[in-house]
């Protein structure tokens, strides 16, 4: 079970009486926000910001790039945009401004727990940069969902470090009819039918009707299940960093660590050489169809003439990993199979017993409620509104937020683990000395990305300093804490990691 991995959330957002507010704009808002009033040591400020250096968006993975000249603007995420705010925060995660959207990149870490614990941070201090803005006078709302009701759909994608000798296409065979069915475990749900909403009804993913391939390089149109961007953010002979555009945000722990952990297992099936020899005859509609059937009925069809249904799928990864793993599974991984097996297990007698652990049933009883007491069919506006009602982050008025709160929600952290989080980086990751070098040092920190933290040394010294950092295990506290204590300040530190020629 232990990995490297991250998660990315974009938030929705929206000014109250202006629909026609700019999201961009009010993305920087919010960014800025949390920069200027988590206090000092807490976030980089204007002025600082992302270290491009390594990045590398066009790359695919299945042993080509792709011409700038073809690639859509969006897909050219190696653009510095001094218009827009980008900051790296003391916990060693990234907050920026994505397109129309404000992004919380997680830090580096180990576990699916852990995960669960540095993305509900990310929750907590996009919260806190909404209560900064409403001191100014400036209301904005966040929503962590995937879907605006209007044909939009924003991400929330996983990464995962996985070994560059496993072939691509080999992960591509073996994830393809797993996310295809991990959705009724994670799925965030949906009012409405096909991207515009244009049918009524409820489906259990916010992203199924947006995939389009089921492999492919873009990540906001054409989306693909499988994401084939070759950025491993680590040194590339080694890594190769698995980004994952098809899952949605999760507001129930269960789920989250559901969602992570479930694809880490099936990721070490596929590194072994044991993944189920299972081949779907049309991943992109099949996706589509048992998103549309919350009853989970539904069967879609094999290449080999068999039809199953995504419990059945499931079912076999399950006995594949049990099969690898037996009695040598540690506490991580047990962890993650038994919450595999009591949700699967009661998806299979009655979705609605997952409420309080997996999104979609969750948010699918609330609305039965309100159906069944004011008689609303699926189409009533009453019911969307709902729906973009319940991923408002905020506790004065998000449903999921509010059932968390008087625990309706299976919580799995304590709100001390994720105030923690939202200061302090993980230990075990390179992401502790990144978000050490922002609360020690912040006013040298000139810039950073996942793989580096560029200083600018003190006045009289000429030029900026590039720390590299292509292992992301190394760089935890384990590695170089007693170094971060023991050195004076930038220089002393620069003496010990850079060599005199730079």
């Amino acid at each position: 079970m232990r990995r490297v991995m991250g998660i990315e959330t974009e938030f929705g957002l929206t000014r109250p009486g202006d629909p026609h507010a700019s999201a961009v704009h009010l993305s920087g808002l919010v960014v800025r926000a949390y920069a200027s009033g988590a206090g000092p040591g807490r976030a980089l400020q204007s002025g600082a910001g992302w270290d491009y250096a390594d990045e590398t968006p066009l790359r695919d993975a299945r042993g080509y790039e792709m011409a700038r000249a073809l690639a859509d603007l969006s897909q050219l995420t190696d653009l510095d945009d001094p218009a827009t705010a980008n900051s790296v925060l003391s916990n060693g995660a990234r907050l920026y401004v994505d397109h129309a959207h404000p992004e919380y990149s997680s830090p580096e870490v180990l576990t699916p727990r852990q995960i669960v614990v540095w993305d509900r941070a990310g929750e907590e201090l996009m919260l806190q940069a909404v209560h900064t803005l409403a001191q100014g006078g400036e209301q904005v709302r966040l929503y962590k969902n995937n879907v605006d009701g209007k044909g939009a759909s924003y991400g929330t994608h996983e990464n995962y470090l996985v070994p560059r000798q496993v072939p691509f296409l080999a992960i591509a065979a073996g994830l393809l009819p797993f996310f295809v069915a991990r959705q009724v475990m994670c799925g965030a749900g949906r009012v409405g039918i096909g991207q515009f909403s244009q049918e009524p009804g409820f489906q259990i993913s916010q992203r199924a009707d947006y995939m389009e391939a089921s492999i492919g390089l873009e990540t906001t149109l054409k989306r693909p299940i499988v994401n084939t961007r070759d950025e491993p953010h680590a040194t590339g002979e080694k890594h190769r960093r698995l980004h994952v555009i098809v899952g949605d945000a999760n507001l129930c722990d269960v789920a989250n660590l559901l969602k992570m952990g479930s694809t880490s297992l099936v990721l070490g099936l596929i590194e072994a050489g044991l993944a189920p020899e299972l081949e779907l005859a049309d991943p992109v509609t099949a996706i589509r169809e048992i998103s549309h059937d919350p009853s989970l009925r539904h069967t879609v069809e094999l290449v080999d003439g068999r039809t199953m249904s995504a419990l059945d799928i499931l079912a076999v990864y399950r006995e594949a990993i049990e099969a690898h793993v037996g009695d040598a599974a540690d506490a991580d991984t047990r962890e993650v199979l038994d919450l595999w097996d009591g949700v699967t297990g009661d998806l299979a007698i009655d979705p609605l017993r997952c409420a309080g652990r997996v999104d979609w049933a969750t948010k699918l009883a609330v609305l039965e409620g309100y159906r069944r007491r004011d008689g609303l069919q699926w189409d009533d506006p009453r019911l969307a509104a709902i729906d973009i009602q319940w991923s408002d982050i905020d506790p004065a008025r998000g449903l999921a937020a509010r059932m968390r709160a008087s625990g309706r929600l299976t919580n799995l952290v304590t709100p001390d683990e994720v105030a923690a989080a939202v200061i302090n980086p993980p230990e075990g990751t390179r992401a502790w000395f990144r978000g050490q070098c922002v609360s020690r040092f912040t006013g040298q920190v000139r810039a950073a990305s996942w793989d580096s933290v560029v200083f600018e040394p003190a006045t009289g010294q000429r030029g900026l300093r590039r720390v590299q950092l292509p292992e992301p295990e190394l760089g935890s506290r384990a590695d170089i804490g007693a170094l971060l204590d023991s050195v004076e300040g930038v220089e002393d530190l620069l003496a010990h990691l850079v060599s005199p020629e730079g």
